[in-house]
């Protein structure tokens, strides 16, 4: 890529992505507060509306009683006090805040979220939730469609997703149904149930492709459900028995000795969410298995050979996660190559689930999708852009409809209010190995329609309460703006190109800097997020440049004791391992640095970490780069900070 300006600036503005956020200076105050206070009245009118007949509960005269009087003072002063406390708050907002994942709100989102919270929706099921309910279901299908899943509800194999609080729960939710379904068919030929043609072994029946597994669980419910009544009961009774959620891990193994407890799979990018996982699901971390990469990105070759090590041990493997996004270089793993490793496997009688962690990365996908679902090719999408996407990164994408499950953060890319992660699986008929019975909250059997059965969703999901306004955010935001390359796909173009501009203007900035400062971008960005690694010209000491790199950060992190309006510019930091890295990787950037590997040891080297997830770093109209900006400023501070080092 050049060090050059990659855009023309002449460019015609986006004038939708105007309209989408409250704004960096809060340009749309009118249309929100215009929102906030039509939907407000149309909610008290809804209230009046229930029974107009009822007389009001509170009289008209108590707004003038000393006890009402002081407490809305009270109120107002508190309130007031948590609104002056909120001013030192990080300035996601903000085109200087290149930070975390976090940005400014979409307005429908937040608009949605805001007017449903006074309904206060409980999406644990219909009884709590009529409508909001119904919008998580519907949620789950737009991102199974953007993913690339079956999402029409009339085929039996139809996707289905559901909001969770984050993409830690949602990682776990993958978990749990990854090993219910391997399970499940070993419990069926504990049981001895007939007519079935089960597996013949328990390490076969172990290693069922999931579509095979869900077809035995479809012919198991449909053969139960001719039995006489209770002879029905009689048999569910016996393989609930037999069942890995009945047992438990320690059970379920003893009564199985041919087996063993299963390992996870994943790269050693993996977000720490799958170390959380494993000990929670009971598998322990000994569990998890994390494999080398090649330039941050899962190595294909590294994972054959786990496989065919596993394979040759009768080591059972539980899932293989692959990441699209990683939440520290925003890389994308080749999830194509990971299903074609799990072909091969399967041919040595090996087999798991295929889960994409997408909860960095999953709303790029919108920039691949055709505005009637379908696949838009590398060279019509990477019209648009210098390098993106590489034929690798466009490969990954288009392989994500045939793997078994995902999970996605609205909350991240999606640029939607925290507490709405998501989990979707490509086959809805698998969760009903998840399902809890709760007689207050649940009522009758299970449904033939699609819907009806995924509308209780309580049965299925970890939590037990969750508010539905998160759900009507999401779903109203899909609406508002639908999941492909033409609607929602502007945001991710516009920081995808800002992505590219930044990494040309690294690149420039390492040349004119090189007298003072060393500057690399150890890996060029797959999404849009890009670090920058930094060592003073001269040194050869990992320490001192960690220490230089830690004295740049302690200028772009926000401190609660300072002036927000102080900090010119907001950052985060990473690191790079060694150990993680591999020698051939490290050898590599640690001498475009002019470091020495053998001083780091163990150590790892501190770098800068950029999110450009604002849509608004390059405003053409007013003449301003946000981009050039925090280049000239850290330009500023790294020749300051290099002058006050000691020779």
């Amino acid at each position: 890529m050049s060090a050059a300006q990659p855009f023309p600036a002449a460019e015609p503005r986006d004038r939708t992505l105007d309209a989408c956020f409250l704004g960096p200076y809060g340009e749309n105050d009118a249309l929100l507060e215009k929102l906030l206070v039509e939907f407000l009245r149309d909610h008290v009118y809804w209230r009046r509306n229930f029974h107009p007949e009822d007389p009001p509960a509170i009289a008209t005269a108590a707004a003038h009683h000393p006890d009402y009087l002081a407490f809305e003072s009270r109120m107002r002063r508190e309130l007031h006090q948590l609104s002056a406390a909120l001013k030192k708050s990080v300035p996601f907002h903000s085109p200087r805040y290149i930070g975390h994942m976090s940005s400014d709100l979409l307005l429908p989102g937040l608009a949605a979220q805001m007017l449903t919270l006074p309904y206060n929706p409980n999406n644990v099921s219909e009884d709590a939730a009529p409508v909001t309910v119904d919008m998580e279901v519907q949620a789950g299908l737009q991102l199974a469609r953007m993913l690339g899943y079956p999402h029409d509800p009339s085929q039996p194999a139809c996707a289905f997703g559901h909001l969770t609080s984050g993409g830690t729960l949602a990682n776990y939710q993958a978990l749990r149904l990854a090993l219910a379904l391997k399970a499940f068919p070993v419990a069926l030929r504990a049981a001895q149930v007939p007519d079935l043609a089960l597996p013949d072994d328990d390490w076969t029946a172990f290693n069922l492709p999931q579509a095979e597994g869900i077809a035995l669980l479809e012919r198991w419910q449909q053969w139960l459900a001719a039995q006489a009544p209770a002879e029905r009961r009689r048999w569910q009774a016996r393989v609930e028995r037999e069942r890995i959620e009945q047992h438990g891990l320690a059970g379920f193994f003893a009564a199985h000795p041919a087996l063993h407890v299963p390992c996870v799979l994943a790269p050693v990018t993996a977000h720490y969410s799958w170390s959380k996982g494993v000990k929670l699901l009971g598998l322990g971390r000994d569990q998890l298995e994390l494999l080398p990469t090649d330039g941050m990105r899962l190595d294909p070759a590294a994972l054959r050979e786990t496989l065919a090590r596993c394979a040759r041990t009768r080591r059972s493997v539980l899932m293989c996660v692959a990441v699209l996004g990683g939440t520290e270089y925003g890389t994308i793993d080749p999830i194509d190559e990971v299903l074609d490793a799990r072909a091969e496997s399967r041919r040595a009688g090996l087999d798991f689930a295929v889960h994409v962690d997408a909860a960095w990365g999953g709303y790029l996908a919108t920039l691949f999708r055709r505005e009637d679902g379908g696949l838009r090719p590398r060279d019509e999408v990477a019209a648009e852009y210098v390098q993106f996407p590489t034929p690798a990164v466009h490969a990954a994408f288009a392989a994500l409809g045939d793997t078994d499950s995902a999970t996605v953060d609205p909350h991240k890319l999606g640029y939607l209010p925290y507490g709405s992660g998501a989990f979707i699986c490509r086959d809805h008929r698998a969760m009903a190995l998840l399902a809890e019975r709760a007689d207050y909250v649940f009522h009758g059997g299970a449904a033939d329609d699609y819907f009806a059965r995924c509308r209780s969703l309580g049965q299925f999901i970890p939590e037990g309460s969750k508010s539905g306004a998160a759900a009507a955010a999401v779903y109203v935001t899909h609406k508002v703006l639908p999941l492909d390359h033409a609607h929602f796909g502007r945001l991710p173009r516009a920081t995808v190109r800002a992505a590219e501009a930044f990494h040309a203007r690294a690149q420039g900035f390492a040349l004119e800097m090189g007298g003072t400062v060393r500057a690399l971008v150890p890996f060029a960005p797959d999404s849009n997020l890009v670090c920058l690694a930094l060592n003073p010209h001269g040194n050869t000491s990992p320490a001192a440049a960690n220490a230089f790199v830690h004295a740049l950060h302690d200028e772009l992190r926000s401190d609660p004791q300072q002036p927000l309006q102080l900090k010119e510019f907001f950052g985060s930091v990473t690191s790079l391992r060694p150990e993680l890295l591999g020698a051939t990787q490290t050898a590599r950037i640690f001498g475009a640095l002019g470091l020495d590997p053998a001083d780091a040891g163990d150590d790892h080297l501190l770098i800068l970490r950029h999110t450009l997830m604002n849509p608004y770093l390059i405003d053409r109209e007013n003449g301003i780069s946000y981009i050039d900006r925090y280049f000239d400023f850290l330009a500023r501070r790294v020749r300051a900070l290099a002058a006050a080092r000691p020779t």
